[in-house]
C-alpha cells in the first residue's frame, strides 16, 4: 500500500485546560483519564445514559491540559456537547491548532491505543495529509467516527470497545457506566460493528465504501458471515455466547 504524508485531514485537535481538566473528563468518558500520558494515549468515548456512543476521540496528555483528537465534522458538536457539563468549572474547552498525524510504520509517534497494527500517531503542527490510512484501518476490522459508529445508535460493546482498548472497567462512575459495565459482566455483547466485502446494502449497513469494495456493517455475532474477522475480535468472538 502507498502512503504519503502524515496529517490526518479528517481529524481536529480540541483543547481542554484550566481547573482540572482530567478530573472534568474522568467523570464523562469511558477511558481512565488519570493514566493519560504523552506516551499513552487513550481511546474513549462519550456515551448517551444508555450506553450508546455519541462520539469517539483518542486522549492525549499536554502538561495539565487534555487534548481531544477527534473527526473533524464533530469537533464543534462534542465541544458544544462538552461545554454543558462544564456549569461554573473553570474550564475551558476550544480548537486547538494541532493537528493528528500518522505512519504505517517508523519511530515518530506512539503505537495507536487501539490495536498496534493501526500503525503510529502523533499532534504536531499541519502538513501534508496522509494517504492509505482509511484502506489500512478497515483493512484491520476497526471502526470509528459518526458514519459507522452511529450516534446514539449503538452501544460502546458493540464497537468492540472492549478488545480495542476503549474504556476503563476499575475507573469508576461516567456517562454510561452502568450499561456498559452491566454487559461486560454478563458477557452479553450480542452484536458486534464489523468490516465485510461490499454487496448490496441491508438494513445492517451503517455505510459502504464501494472504492475499497468493503462496508461496515451492524451484525449478530451468530451471523457474521463474510466479515473480517482478524485475531483481535476472533479470540473475543470465542467466549461470547450466541443469543
Amino acid at each position: 500500500m502507498d502512503t504519503s504524508g502524515t496529517m490526518l485531514a479528517d481529524r481536529r485537535v480540541i483543547r481542554v485546560a484550566g481547573d482540572d481538566p482530567r478530573g472534568f473528563l474522568q467523570g464523562l468518558v469511558t477511558a481512565d483519564v488519570g493514566l493519560v500520558a504523552p506516551t499513552l494515549p487513550a481511546w474513549s468515548a462519550l456515551l448517551s445514559p444508555q450506553g450508546k456512543v455519541l462520539f469517539d476521540f483518542i486522549l492525549w496528555a499536554d502538561g495539565e491540559d487534555v487534548l481531544i483528537d477527534v473527526e473533524a465534522a464533530q469537533a464543534e458538536t462534542l465541544i458544544k456537547r462538552l461545554s454543558l457539563y462544564r456549569l461554573r468549572r473553570a474550564i475551558t474547552i476550544q480548537h486547538d491548532e494541532a493537528r493528528a498525524h500518522w505512519s504505517r510504520s517508523g519511530q515518530q509517534g506512539v503505537p495507536d491505543p487501539r490495536l498496534a497494527q493501526l500503525g503510529r500517531r502523533w499532534l504536531a503542527p499541519a502538513a501534508q495529509a496522509a494517504t492509505g490510512w482509511h484502506a489500512h484501518r478497515l483493512s484491520l476490522g476497526v471502526t470509528e467516527g459518526v458514519a459507522e459508529l452511529g450516534s446514539g445508535e449503538t452501544l460502546w460493546l458493540e464497537c468492540n470497545a472492549r478488545e480495542l482498548n476503549g474504556v476503563s472497567f476499575t475507573k469508576g462512575c461516567y456517562v454510561g457506566q452502568e450499561n456498559t459495565a452491566r454487559m461486560h459482566h454478563r458477557s452479553k455483547v450480542n452484536r458486534r460493528l464489523v468490516v465485510a466485502p461490499f454487496t448490496e446494502p441491508s438494513a445492517r449497513t451503517r455505510i459502504t465504501y464501494p472504492e475499497l469494495n468493503l462496508m461496515v456493517e451492524h451484525r449478530r455475532v451468530e451471523a457474521l458471515g463474510d466479515a473480517l474477522v482478524p485475531a483481535w475480535l476472533a479470540s473475543a468472538l470465542v467466549d461470547t455466547p450466541a443469543h
